[in-house]
């Protein structure tokens, strides 16, 4: 992984792009790990959500783990 390059363009067209990957990724992981494993992650994901103190990025975090869990479900 070392010589992988994860570098990203600094446009915002591909940051989103990149963020929507990463969002059917963990859809997908959590699919794959069986239900009662990717319940205990997403109650992980939910606490950590409840300790972050920025408000906004709070809201943010939860509404991306909302769409996680709605493509989760389907």
């Amino acid at each position: 992984m070392s010589a992988c390059d994860f570098t990203t363009q600094a446009n915002v067209e591909t940051l989103a792009t990149e963020v929507a990957c990463l969002k059917a990724t963990l859809t997908l992981m959590l699919k794959a790990i069986g239900q009662a494993d990717a319940g205990k992650v997403v109650l992980n994901l939910e606490k950590f959500i409840s300790q972050i103190e920025d408000p906004q990025q709070a809201q943010i975090f939860n509404a991306t783990l909302q769409q996680i869990k709605t493509g989760y479900r389907q």
